[in-house]
């Protein structure tokens, strides 16, 4: 079993990342091999200004243990002014080690482009934190028209298809990273 950390990025009132990621961990718990950990960033009360360095403070210290356990992550977010929303930018920077040699997946949102521009922001970020981002990803253009009142797509399969196509690849990284980590830690 891998630990995947699903994290709602969205924090705006009225959103509609609750309703991706509900979906999301459904098919992921439906695929199988992971224990979830949803981390819903409206929820974490990280602070905007960062210390000169960053060790683990007393309002990071759970999220930095809930981060450093996790074997991989999956990143529900929004689309903003074509990047992605300063909720996921704060988590990502208080953190560091947390990231690094675990592969991480996407889930996005937003209208016309799906939000991919917030993913292909988000890839260099991971780069630069020695992570590994997921080639496939999940992309929802206009999702407000897509899915019911209680949270289902109204037409699945397509969608489906690319939540299995990122959960093999996903657990595959994650299991390879794992064995890795176990056997050399990273950066010795």
């Amino acid at each position: 079993m891998l630990n995947v950390a699903v994290i709602i990025g969205s924090t705006r009132e009225g959103r509609f990342g609750p309703v991706v990621a509900d979906w999301f961990i459904a098919q992921a718990k439906a695929h199988g091999g992971t224990q979830i950990d949803v981390i819903d960033l409206a929820e974490v009360d990280l602070p905007m200004v960062l210390p000169p360095s960053v060790p683990p403070a007393p309002q990071t210290s759970d999220l930095a243990r809930r981060l450093h356990t996790a074997d991989a992550f999956v990143f529900v977010t929004p689309e903003y002014n074509r990047s992605f929303p300063a909720s996921v930018k704060n988590v990502i920077d208080w953190h560091y080690s947390e990231w690094q040699a675990k592969p991480v997946g996407f889930v996005s949102y937003g209208s016309m482009s799906g939000g991919q521009h917030a993913i292909q922001a988000l890839r260099g970020v991971f780069a630069e934190l020695h992570a590994v981002t997921i080639r496939d990803t999940i992309s929802f253009a206009n999702p407000w028209n897509q899915f019911d009142d209680h949270g289902r797509h109204l037409d699945p399969a397509g969608p489906e298809r690319a939540a299995t196509t990122l959960m093999n690849q996903l657990l595959w990284w994650g299991r390879a990273l794992k064995n890795a980590r176990a056997e050399h830690p990273y950066g010795s």
